[in-house]
Order: C-alpha cells, then sequence, then structure tokens
C-alpha cells in the first residue's frame, strides 16, 4: 500500500446512504431473525469489519472474547476508524458508522475495493440491537472512546489519550428485549473464524470464552491449500497434494483449490468476498464449466477416454470432490433465498477461463493425476447409469402423488402449508401415532429399523433402498436435480424417534440423508424433531410428563410426599398410548418442536462426515471429546 492509500482512509472515504429508524422495530430485515442466527450474525458483522482491514492489507490480528454475561469484544490491530468530523453532519465519523445505516468505507469510492461484511448493513446494525456498545479507537498514537445505549450515543467521543496500540475494539452486550435468547454458541463461532482464517493466510483470529475459559487461535500460512487439506484430513485422497492456483481475470481476484478422495460426497465451499455462498452462483458455475472441459480434453489426449465413450459431465466430476472457490470483486450481488448466491453475471466468464487454463496447466506439470480424476468420474458415470432406473421409478412415483407407500397413513388436508407428515421409528410407534393423531393435517409414516448410512453409498444403493425410497415417494418433492420444493406435499416433516442412543442414532441417519440429498428441506424450513417426554410422574391423581430430568427432580422434591410419587421412564415411543402420544408429543398445542436450521455449512458437513464416515478414530475423538454433554443414555 502507497502513504497516499494510507492516508485516504479518513472521513471522506465513509459514505452515508440513509438513517438507522427502522432497525429495532424490525430487526429481522437486517439480520434475517432474532434467533441464534442473528445473534451471531452481529458477531460476524463487527469481525467481519476487521477482516476488512486485514484484507486492505493493515491488520494481522483479530481477538474475539466472549464475557461471562454474554456480552462481545472485538479488538484488532488495524488503522482504527477515522474520528474526524465526518461532512454528513459534523459529528465524528466513528459515531457517523455507529449511529447511521449503510456508512461506512464499503460505499462508493470509500476505503475498501474490496470488503466483506454480509451486504453492507454495518456495525449500526449492531450498535442498534444492542443494549449498550463501547468503542476505543487508537489512531495515529491516539486513544479515543465512546458509549452508546440501544444505539443512540451517551457519551461525546472522549478526548484523545496517548494510546500503546493501534486500532479497533467494540464491545457490545445484545439487546434481551430483541433477541429470543442471549447465548453465544462457541461451536457456531469457531466455525466462522477457521473459514475466515483459512481464506486470509497471514491472519491470527483468536477467540477466547470467558464463561468456560475455553480459547481457539486460528493461523494458517498455507490459505487455501491448508483448507482444503483441512475439509480432506479424514478422507483418502486420490493425490498427494491439491491442486491450487491463484489469480485475477477481468477485474476478479480468484483462489481454487481442489482435490479428490475416494469417498461419494462432494465437498464445494464457494465464497465471495469472504462471505460463504451455500447457494452457489456464477463462480461454481463457471469452475464447473471448466474443470468439466479441461477433464475432458486432457481424457482423450491421454487416451484415457475411449474414442467410443461418451464426453463426462459436471455431475460425473461431483463425486468425491474437495473443492474451495474464492473470488473477491468490487460489486458482489447476491441473490437466493438466504442471499448467499452471487448473482454476478461477468464472474462466470472470469472464473470459466481462469480456472480452464490453470487447470491444463496443472495437468501438464503433474499428468499423474488425470487418471484418478477420469477413473474416479467414470465408476461414478456407471453408477449414476445404474442408478437411472430406480431414480426414474422414484421420481415418477414421488412426482405424481399417485403411488403412495402403502405403510403411509396420509392426512386429509391437500394443502402443504397445513400438512404435517411424522417419520416414526417402529411400527409399534407408528400404530400409536396414527390412532392418536388428528387425521386433517398429521400424516405417519413409521420406519423399518435403520435407514441405509448415505455418507458411504453411491446413489445407486441409495435409491435401491426401501426406506428410503418410501420417504421420498411420501415426500413428493423428488431428489437431488429433481427436486421440486412446490411439490413438497408437507411443510412441517416431524422426525419422530425414541428418546434412547438406538433413536438418536436414527434421527442423525435421517438428518444426514436429508442434509446430503434434500438441503432445501433444512434451508426453507421444513425439518423438525420430536421432543418426547423421558418420564410420566404421577402424584395422587395428578399426572405430569417430564423432558428433562432437572424437570424430574423439581417436581419429585417439590412433591407434599416424594414417597408416593409414581416415576414411569419412557424407554421408547411404543410405550405410550395413543392418547398420551397426542398429548405429550403431537398435539399442536403441547409438543415441543426443535427446527432443524442450517446455521454454518462448514460445522454440519464436518460432524456428519465424522459420525457416519468412514474413519473410526475421528469418530472415537468426537466422543470422547463430546462426551461431557451426552444425554439419555441408556445403562
Amino acid at each position: 500500500m502507497t502513504t497516499e492509500e494510507i492516508n485516504d482512509y479518513g472521513a471522506g472515504s465513509i459514505k452515508v446512504l440513509e438513517g438507522l429508524e427502522a432497525v429495532r422495530k424490525r430487526p429481522g430485515m437486517y439480520i434475517g431473525d432474532t434467533s441464534e442466527r442473528g445473534l451471531h450474525h452481529l458477531v460476524y458483522e463487527v469481525v467481519d469489519n476487521s477482516v476488512d482491514e486485514a484484507m486492505a492489507g493493515f491488520c494481522n490480528k483479530i481477538k474475539i472474547t466472549i464475557h461471562r454475561n454474554e456480552s462481545i469484544t472485538v479488538q484488532d490491530n488495524g488503522r482504527g476508524i477515522p474520528t474526524d468530523p465526518h461532512p454528513y453532519n459534523g459529528r465524528p465519523t466513528s459515531e457517523v458508522v455507529l449511529t447511521v445505516l449503510h456508512a461506512g468505507g464499503k460505499f462508493g469510492d470509500g476505503a475498501y475495493k474490496v470488503s466483506g461484511g454480509l451486504h453492507g448493513v454495518g456495525v449500526s446494525v449492531v450498535n442498534a440491537l444492542s443494549e449498550w456498545l463501547e468503542i476505543s479507537i487508537a489512531r495515529d498514537g491516539i486513544e479515543r472512546n465512546q458509549r452508546f445505549e440501544f444505539g443512540k450515543p451517551v457519551t461525546d467521543l472522549s478526548e484523545g489519550v496517548p494510546a500503546k496500540w493501534q486500532g479497533t475494539k467494540i464491545t457490545y452486550k445484545p439487546d434481551a428485549n430483541i433477541f429470543e435468547n442471549v447465548h453465544h454458541s462457541l461451536e457456531i463461532l469457531k466455525g466462522r473464524f477457521k473459514e475466515l482464517a483459512f481464506l486470509n493466510p497471514g491472519l491470527n483470529i483468536s477467540v477466547h470464552d470467558e464463561r468456560t475459559n475455553e480459547e481457539r487461535n486460528y493461523y494458517f500460512e498455507g490459505g487455501i491449500e491448508a483448507f482444503v487439506k483441512y475439509i480432506d484430513r479424514d478422507r483418502n485422497a486420490l493425490f498427494s497434494k491439491p491442486v491450487v492456483f491463484s489469480g485475477t481475470r477481468d477485474g476478479v481476484a480468484i483462489d481454487v483449490g481442489f482435490e479428490y478422495n475416494d469417498g461419494y460426497q462432494e465437498h464445494m465451499y464457494t465464497y465471495a468476498n469472504l462471505i460463504h455462498t451455500a447457494e452457489g452462483g456464477t463462480h461454481l458455475i463457471g469452475f464447473r464449466t471448466a474443470l468439466t472441459r479441461a477433464v475432458n480434453e486432457a481424457a482423450r489426449s491421454n487416451k484415457i477416454l475411449r474414442d467410443k465413450e461418451d464426453n463426462l459431465t459436471g455431475d460425473d466430476l461431483k463425486e468425491g470432490l474437495t473443492c474451495v472457490l474464492s473470488v473477491k470483486l468490487s460489486e458482489p450481488q447476491f441473490e437466493g433465498q438466504t442471499k448467499t448466491r452471487l448473482g454476478n453475471s461477468e464472474v462466470r466468464g472470469a472464473v470459466d477461463s481462469f480456472v480452464y487454463e490453470s487447470v491444463i496447466a496443472a495437468f501438464d506439470t503433474m499428468p499423474d493425476i488425470v487418471k484418478p480424476i477420469v477413473e474416479k468420474a467414470v465408476r461414478a458415470r456407471h453408477a449414476r447409469e445404474a442408478a437411472k432406473k430406480a431414480r426414474e421409478l422414484v421420481r415418477k412415483g414421488a412426482m405424481s402423488g399417485m403411488n403412495l407407500p402403502g405403510k403411509l397413513a396420509d392426512c386429509s388436508s391437500r394443502t402443504p402449508e397445513r400438512a404435517e407428515l411424522y417419520i416414526v421409528e417402529g411400527d409399534s410407534a407408528g400404530g400409536s401415532a396414527k390412532q392418536g393423531r388428528d387425521r386433517t393435517f398429521q400424516a405417519i409414516l413409521p420406519l423399518r429399523g435403520k435407514i441405509l448410512n448415505v455418507e458411504k453409498a453411491r446413489m445407486d444403493k441409495m435409491l435401491a433402498n426401501r426406506e428410503i425410497q418410501t420417504i421420498i415417494t411420501a415426500l413428493g418433492c423428488g431428489i437431488g436435480n429433481d427436486f421440486d420444493a412446490g411439490k413438497l406435499r408437507y411443510h412441517k416433516i416431524i422426525i419422530m424417534t425414541d428418546a434412547d442412543v438406538d433413536g438418536a442414532h436414527i434421527s442423525t441417519l435421517l438428518l444426514t440423508f436429508f442434509y446430503r440429498h434434500m438441503p432445501e428441506l433444512l434451508s426453507q424450513g421444513y425439518l423438525y424433531l420430536a421432543q418426547p417426554p423421558l418420564y410420566r410422574v404421577q402424584s395422587g391423581k395428578t399426572v405430569n410428563y417430564c423432558y428433562t430430568d432437572k424437570e424430574l427432580r423439581s417436581i419429585v422434591d417439590n412433591a407434599a410426599d416424594p414417597s408416593k410419587v409414581s416415576v414411569q421412564r419412557y424407554k421408547g415411543l411404543g410405550e405410550m398410548n395413543p392418547e398420551q402420544l397426542w398429548e405429550t408429543t403431537m398435539s399442536p398445542a403441547n409438543r415441543i418442536l426443535k427446527k432443524i436450521e442450517l446455521d454454518d455449512n462448514f460445522l454440519a458437513d464436518e460432524y456428519f462426515d465424522i459420525l457416519l464416515g468412514e474413519k473410526v478414530e475421528p469418530r472415537r475423538e468426537f466422543i470422547i471429546a463430546n462426551a461431557h454433554e451426552a444425554k439419555n443414555i441408556d445403562v
């Protein structure tokens, strides 16, 4: 960076687009919702400001602290937010950044040519949705401070005092009157921080949780290559090291790393300005087109594909692919259901041409990697062709809705928004659920035993599994490329299993199937877990149902005569009669449903692979590390 560029980061770099009045009234418009996802979004907004400084070359350390009272501190060693008067209103620029929506260096010709920050809602939204926020800015050897409450300044920016540090430090306490539950998940945050550290080689991101005194530090010199190796660390790669290349094409900075493993799933992570584009977009389309063209060309020139064989398709090349694709551009356009699909049309061509040339060059210098890629894709094509008939039968039955499975007890409602499907463990519980349900809107699908572990099965084997065929047909929306949310017959899909180890295993297998092959059910909020009670407690004529051991202890301890309290432990759903099952687990008035949401695709992918993948050692380590959180273990 030149001296002129450094000095340009002042009040004139901060552009103001609009005011902040509506944020507290309609927070969901700015952060998505006020649940756990929205709460963590506040952390990301503050951290992303510091990452922007790192991307611009002025910051290499970010420290995040979760305090015991659930307040958050984010401190960096960047240049510090400007504090000189802003031409917008004459107030300090740092105050404008914190009190005016869309005021920041990311707009117009501001200080950042490329920036992260999800859609630029800015740290002002964090301020608006906090009980209080305090900022300390150390810039040019001088430290200044200011405090805000509910988005409004309650002190002026302080007079400067000498500082021995440089950068910005923000501490805020989320407003408990806005958020449903102010409790930060270290696991969720760690996943995002790890991603950012991989995508910004040389950036040190540390997090300290004062609630548990746990600390984590993320620093990776290897960048994209280290990221790919980390994702595939518990899989068997088909060649010695990932193919990695970086460059710029038509104003788009492109970083790519990929390799193939002997598994059956694709692990694709795409980013635009460090934002995880879970729904892909034009950069992903460009990559797939280029990779397919380059592999086919290399396969033909190396005589690995015979003349009579058809070219490989993009679908053939997905199996076993692990890839990280990161692009940086000045004006990203986000689209899609969750605003996480890149829409810039010019990016497709830039990525396509750059990746094609880079892959061809990589194949020329590493010719031994072409054969395993092509052979893997050919096997995948054969499996896909073998599964074609099964897929067609399942697709026709599912999409027509005319050939519903015999074990399905359907509801009378044909309005998907009102209809519910309970996927129930076992015929016994299924029988009770069928008798106890409200037939007008509740359908019951009993499963016999555990479904196939799709993490370790190709598509042809999966589609041949009778239980999976039954689920696909009952839902009616198809699967994979055939998925059509408009054909989904139920907008509440509820997994209901026993509250024991086997029930947890069945739930995990079902969640893995939906995550891998119908991810839209999670992203669009259609998937739920039922929570049956663990105990039936009777004292005299009074009956209570307890869902936790804590609830049970409370009832027993507060009983007039604890020795006469009768406690029944439910080992399974089948132990409840239809009336009890309805009252505790199926009645909308009383039931407890846990909505399954995909907050962190990176973390979800990692967990499913550990829990249900091929290698045993990572699973053993995970169980040992998390044994203290285990519940409902039968002994």
